[in-house]
């Protein structure tokens, strides 16, 4: 069993407890942030939790060790989570340090990689999504007890934005909720989709929980989202754990979602959409064919959020079935026609009523 000799030194520049320890020819640094003897004895007990366990010789590279990972992944989610991932390692994690042993990966090593993907030019969501996926590696590992490594510091550069996102604007709104026809072969028909249109755009229903949704997830006032279908065809329970929600209908939801019963009747499904692909073509001929300025179905839930964002966030979070700690107005929030003059009449009318002329 190997043995620390050395203890941790404070680094009054970096504000940190600090210790080097080798192993089998490998050398390795281990932190603490936390102030005081608690800090020091944090990063003692890292660096002895390497020592002790005799991980060395079991580690593999990354790219063996990544491919027991994603079978892993393939056996317990479903094709829509695992294939995404597979996508981003393949760009991005693998050519950088796939050639690395998992019990040598450093914070240094994973921010190169959000680095680079950044300096790419890709969107803070992507890189997030990165972060994740190199955490969700690294507990794999320490779990096959293949490595002791904890990501603690890697960032996501200040400099990244989310991807632009579009949504509808008033003026087609307006068209949506007023136009229920088509073109198809140059004729005008109607839209056999317009109600699943209008309930997206008045719940902010995701794509795959509005094919996904029952007749049998309506009670009353009450829609339960109980599942949704990826892009795959698959049935899952959602993109999270804050996917599976209950929300009460607004009065127009309510009207539209009683136009399409009298559609379907007492069949299963409530829009009766066969794919996720379909829908978004149809949507998108739609579009063309009524002069809306084209976006994604998915961005039909941007939308609603857009149009609701003065509610407080904590509500508007629990009907799109986000966490507390995701950024729902940052993301999906986009700014409407109109709304710069709205803030400075909501200003104006705020100072005239302090200085009393309200």
């Amino acid at each position: 069993m190997n043995k620390r000799t050395n203890t941790a030194q404070w680094e009054e520049k970096y504000q940190r407890w600090r210790i080097a320890v080798q192993k089998d020819g490998v050398r390795k640094q281990f932190y603490s942030s936390t102030p005081g003897r608690t800090g020091q004895r944090e990063a003692n007990a890292k660096a002895d939790a390497w020592l002790e366990n005799d991980i060395a010789v079991k580690a593999g590279r990354v790219e063996n060790v990544y491919q027991l990972w994603i079978d892993d992944l393939k056996l317990t989610t479903s094709t829509g989570n695992w294939k995404p991932v597979e996508s981003r390692w393949r760009t991005w994690v693998l050519p950088i340090i796939g050639k690395k042993k998992v019990n040598t990966l450093t914070d240094r090593d994973l921010q190169t990689i959000i680095n680079k993907a950044a300096a790419a030019g890709k969107s803070r969501k992507t890189l997030q999504l990165i972060a994740s996926d190199l955490r969700a590696f690294c507990k794999y590992c320490r779990k096959a007890k293949l490595s002791t490594f904890l990501p603690e510091d890697v960032q996501i550069p200040a400099s990244a934005r989310y991807k632009g996102k579009s949504v509808l604007q008033p003026a087609d709104l307006v068209k949506l909720f007023s136009v229920d026809t088509t073109l198809y072969r140059g004729k005008r028909v109607h839209d056999d989709f317009i109600h699943a249109y209008r309930f997206q755009t008045l719940t902010g229903l995701r794509p795959g929980e509005l094919l996904g949704l029952r007749w049998a997830d309506v009670q009353g006032n009450t829609v339960n989202v109980r599942r949704s279908i990826n892009i795959h065809g698959e049935e899952t329970q959602g993109k999270n754990q804050n996917a599976i929600r209950s929300f009460v209908l607004s009065g127009l939801a309510r009207a539209v979602l009683e136009q399409q019963r009298a559609v379907t009747g007492t069949r299963e499904s409530v829009f009766e959409i066969s794919s996720e692909l379909y829908y978004w073509k149809r949507w998108q001929a739609y579009c063309k064919a009524n002069g809306i300025d084209r976006i994604s179905v998915y961005e039909l839930r941007h939308t609603f959020v857009s149009v609701v964002k003065t509610l407080p966030e904590g509500e508007i979070k629990e009907l799109v079935g986000h966490s507390q700690n995701m950024d729902t107005l940052g993301q999906y929030s986009h700014a409407l026609t109109g709304d710069a003059e709205n803030t400075a009449q909501a200003v104006n009318a705020a100072f005239l009523k302090l200085l009393g002329n309200g």
